[in-house]
């Protein structure tokens, strides 16, 4: 017993780590963030309960009897609004004292009296509670997973004309109160098919796992449900990089996991070393390091020197010294990354193997030289990727065989480096131009984007605008009802026969 439980205690902090894994990528939306989700939100909130359908209202008093149909909502005023973080995993959406203006058709048939017309209605004091729960759904991705709602409506009013105005006053008790009930109980079903499906269509836009090229794909999956302050919400992406040969493939996380502390701006991104090292470790498995220069494509400057350096090889060599040269970098092990306060660098380790290639004859390798590059790198953001853009610092060569060659080697340094400046870096750089996007919902971009750079990690804080509205990408990913339930939705149409009241 005591031996087991010393195993437990012992495998206790392995379990916990295990639970917590770091993140690659983490985002944080903060109050002024959440801010302008709410000015956005509003406007679709409002669309939404437009659209709201209220049953036909049929009933009598005596000899009176009355039909209400074709309700419409023609104006709702939401001055008074909050939307707020609620620890640990809730958005809390409330709405005091607003207001619903209404149409809707009367028919009335009192003996031989038949009266149709139409009936402007107001409701005040509507008030609306409304508690969004976020989570992690199996995939990975962030959605709404659960929504509580209650809504009332203080007071309802309704304006009569025509000839028996009269009688419809006496009745308004029973057709406002039936009004008020039947539109209550229809405010939270609108609002909660707005949160559950539409809503949720637009989080389905946020990428998890995609590709970013030919090579390699990124996985965005969510680690944990998001975690939210009053004043915060925080969401852990795994941030890993894959190679698509390989696409099972996991990298071990080891690298320091980012600390936002920042709240000034709308939003903040931060990425560890771990991801940057996961989508180089990926283009290595890839085997995608290597760049080839032959013939024409090697500078002439240098191919001078080249064979100045190796011409007692070259001189030896049958059938004669005019064969193309070959130059052949490949990086020998995974680039790393490291992310300093002073900046970002990415250490390389590569080899360079020269070779004649004479005509339908074998090459013939002149020197295999060992590479150490140290590369500076500037992170930006644009748009929604995140781009680098890459220089080289420092630089040096040595031969693997022998220090005398070590030496020797010493003269192509400076033309080598100058070859990786001018010929190298452009093809790098070309190939990180694209960038990778950072999971947000489509319609949503950044702007005023300013990147800090910590010990392991760095950070881009951002304020936030939608370059389109979220009934617009809504409507472009709005799922497609079925005939039935849009046939079983659809109000019928009121008779116009006195007979069928």
């Amino acid at each position: 017993m005591a031996a087991g439980s010393c195993l437990l205690l012992l495998l206790l902090p392995s379990l916990v780590t295990a639970s917590h894994s770091p993140p690659g990528c983490k985002i944080r939306i903060t109050s002024k963030g959440l801010d302008l989700v709410k000015q956005e939100g509003l406007r679709f909130v409002e669309q939404e309960l437009q659209n709201i359908t209220v049953s036909d209202l049929h009933g009598n008093e005596g000899q009176f009897q009355y039909n209400i149909s074709q309700v419409k909502v023609t104006d709702l005023q939401l001055a008074f609004s909050d939307l707020n973080f609620q620890p640990q995993q809730h958005l809390v959406f409330n709405i005091n004292d607003a207001s619903i203006s209404l149409r809707f058709r009367r028919q009335l048939l009192y003996w031989f009296f038949y009266d149709i017309g139409s009936i402007n209605a107001s409701a005040d004091g509507v008030h609306i509670y409304t508690v969004l729960q976020l989570s992690k759904d199996e995939a990975g991705r962030l959605k709404i997973s659960n929504m509580s709602c209650n809504a009332s409506i203080a007071r309802m009013h309704a304006g009569f004309s025509g000839t028996l105005r009269k009688v419809y006053e006496f009745l308004s008790t029973f057709i406002v109160t039936g009004m008020r009930f039947l539109l209550s109980q229809q405010i939270c079903p609108s609002l909660e098919h707005a949160s559950l499906v539409l809503l949720n269509s637009l989080l389905d836009t946020v990428p998890v796992r995609n590709y970013v090229d030919e090579h390699i794909g990124i996985d965005y999956s969510l680690l944990r449900d998001p975690s939210i302050s009053t004043d915060t919400l925080d969401l852990d992406f795994k941030g890993m990089f894959f190679p698509r040969v390989r696409e099972d493939q996991e990298l071990e996380n080891h690298a320091v996991e980012p600390v936002i502390k920042e709240t000034e701006r709308m939003v903040y991104v931060a990425f560890s070393e771990y991801f940057f090292d996961s989508a180089m470790h990926s283009y290595f498995q890839a085997g995608v390091l290597t760049i080839e220069l032959q013939g024409e494509k090697v500078p002439k400057d240098l191919e001078v020197l080249l064979r100045a350096t190796f011409f007692g090889t070259i001189f030896m060599l049958s059938p004669s010294v005019d064969a193309p040269l070959r130059l052949v970098l490949q990086v020998s092990a995974p680039p790393r990354c490291i992310i300093k306060p002073s900046g970002t660098s990415v250490s390389v380790s590569a080899f360079l193997n020269i070779s004649l290639v004479p005509p339908d004859r074998p090459p013939v390798q002149l020197s295999s030289m060992a590479m150490e590059t140290k590369l500076s790198a500037k992170v930006y953001l644009q748009g929604k990727a995140l781009r680098v853009q890459l220089d080289l610092r420092r630089f040096r060569i040595y031969s693997k065989q022998s220090a005398l060659e070590s030496l020797a080697l010493f003269s192509l340094q400076a033309p080598l480096k100058t070859l990786l400046q001018l010929t190298i870096m452009p093809i790098i750089n070309e190939r990180t131009k694209k960038g990778v996007q950072i999971p947000l919902p489509e319609g949503m971009d950044f702007t005023r984007e300013v990147v800090t750079n910590h010990a392991g990690f760095l950070t881009v804080g951002a304020d936030l605008h939608f370059s389109k509205g979220l009934r617009e990408v809504i409507e472009k990913y709005r799922p497609v009802p079925t005939a039935t339930a849009y046939s079983s939705s659809r109000p019928a149409e009121p008779s116009l026969d006195p007979s069928s009241l």
